[in-house]
């Protein structure tokens, strides 16, 4: 007999990053990872594909799958799939995406429930055991699975506050990859008393003064262009930052500043793509049946 399960969970931008200080804060994106499972009883092997990408690295999405067999103390083996709108190594939290919807879909499958933080604890306890994670991105994956603005001290793994926001965002994501195991992270550390500051600015609720003095420590630290950043503010944009550990741009706009920004993004003369997107406020969810097909 085999056991079915199917969710998506949201990709989602910087406000502060974690990597400095261990508190982070980030945002939802309306771009989803879907996951699909099967899985059978009896010991055995869990076999992952990440959709479009043949020779993927799939053990995170293989791990999540473990874990949340081994909290629910049963025996089974099968498969899982991963398919994502979200640019993977670009900043867009590709990973947190993928582990949340992962551990959703293997409660589908299971027929279970479980409390939506340990939920996302399980996502961040996988991506610290494969090593794609320097701090297990709690605070991303807090974006992805409940949607709106997060603000969290991932070495706590404590959510402090979350709130929705009405806000269009404009994403530039270069071609270049970038992946988050391989950052500096002594540099990331020296920046951390400044960091700090942002952090307080997120906590208090100025979300866009964080996000930007965020994005110039974080550009400066770890060797990213600052000019794409300095387009945004010349386009009136408040809040513009460098997403993650890069090399992804996210900026919180307005209809006239959007226009403007996506102007002069285009103009980068960078090999890379422009989402218009939107913060996205709902929580990642199972679905019943393969919806997203």
């Amino acid at each position: 007999m085999s056991y079915t399960g199917h969710a998506y969970a949201l990709g989602a931008g910087t406000v502060v990053n974690a990597i400095a200080t261990w508190k982070g804060s980030a945002f939802a994106v309306d771009l989803k990872t879907f996951a699909d499972i099967e899985l059978y009883d009896g010991k055995g092997d869990i076999a992952g594909t990440i959709e479009g990408i043949p020779d993927a690295d799939t053990r995170l999405i293989k791990r999540t799958v473990e874990l949340v067999l081994q909290y629910f103390n049963v025996d089974m083996h099968g498969s899982v799939k991963t398919k994502s709108e979200i640019p993977l190594a670009s900043g867009l939290k590709s990973s947190s995406a993928a582990a949340n919807a992962t551990v959703l879909a293997t409660l589908d499958a299971l027929g279970e429930e479980m409390d939506p933080l340990n939920a996302v604890k399980i996502g961040v306890q996988a991506a610290l055991d494969v090593g794609v994670s320097i701090t297990g991105a709690f605070d991303d994956a807090c974006a992805s699975f409940f949607g709106g603005i997060v603000v969290t001290d991932n070495k706590l793994k404590e959510l402090e506050h979350r709130e929705e926001i009405e806000k269009d965002v404009l994403i530039f994501a270069p071609d270049k990859k970038s992946f988050s195991a391989t950052t500096n992270v002594a540099r990331s550390r020296s920046i951390a008393p400044w960091v700090d500051m942002a952090y307080k600015l997120a906590l208090e609720g100025n979300y866009e003064e964080a996000m930007t003095l965020n994005g110039f420590l974080y550009c400066g630290a770890l060797g990213f262009e600052t000019e794409p950043m300095m387009l945004a503010l010349e386009a009136g944009v408040k809040g513009v930052t460098l997403s993650g550990t890069g090399p992804s741009y996210v900026a919180l706009v307005d209809t006239a500043s959007g226009s403007k920004l996506k102007e002069s993004w285009s103009q980068l003369g960078i090999s890379g793509s422009l989402i218009s997107t939107k913060i996205y406020n709902k929580k990642a969810k199972k679905l019943a049946g393969c919806d997203h097909k």
